[in-house]
């Protein structure tokens, strides 16, 4: 039995591709985080090496000591800042025009309205996000063949008639695909703080 030479082409099945975008950004994230991880204990490794180190009396004890976070503390895009943020808007961005608007889009009507600029509405991408973390783990193979069928009922199904309402984020926006609208509702608070 040979071994594949290196140079060979990675052959991906076709029900596969419409992951693959999804897949990569969560092995980069991940490689990213292992790599943090083996710069901080390479850190912790030099800065150990040597003579023992015996703590002063001027050391404060070890659980007082603060520890920095490892990473963000969630994976939720309105928990992401900067360069993090702006990266998952990307791939999530991917994501729906790729795959959820082509397959689930449906007829824009004013019972169903839509936005072309849904990354305008903080909601929008907070529930789309959500629904993009649920597709990655219920059409992951060790979600099991109901999978898929928990995600269209779960996540798919809820989130679609609440971002399409008529009194949704996207009501003030396009109820007719031959006049596109876009208009952001002011939350309650802005509305108050007008008076």
């Amino acid at each position: 039995m040979s071994e594949p030479l290196p140079d060979e082409p990675v052959r991906v099945a076709d029900h596969d591709l419409n992951d693959l975008v999804s897949t990569v950004n969560r092995l980069v994230a991940e490689t990213q985080r292992h790599g943090e991880n083996i710069a901080r204990l390479s850190d912790e490794h030099d800065d150990g090496e040597g003579a023992e180190q015996s703590p002063s009396p001027a050391d404060p004890p070890a659980e007082d000591t603060p520890t920095e976070p490892e990473g963000p503390s969630s994976i939720f895009i309105l928990a992401l800042a900067g360069q993090s943020y702006e990266e998952e808007l990307a791939a999530l961005g991917t994501w729906v025009e790729r795959l959820l608007l082509p397959v689930y889009g449906r007829e824009i009507t004013t019972s169903r309205p839509w936005c072309f600029q849904w990354r305008e509405h903080p909601e929008a991408i907070a529930r789309l996000h959500g629904l993009w973390l649920a597709w990655q783990q219920f059409t992951d193979t060790e979600a099991g063949h109901a999978g898929p069928a928990t995600w269209h009922r779960d996540h798919l199904d809820p989130t679609w008639l609440q971002l399409r309402a008529p009194d949704g984020p996207f009501g003030a926006c396009t109820t007719s695909p031959a006049r596109p609208s876009h208009r952001l509702l002011a939350a309650p608070g802005a509305a108050a703080q007008v008076s």
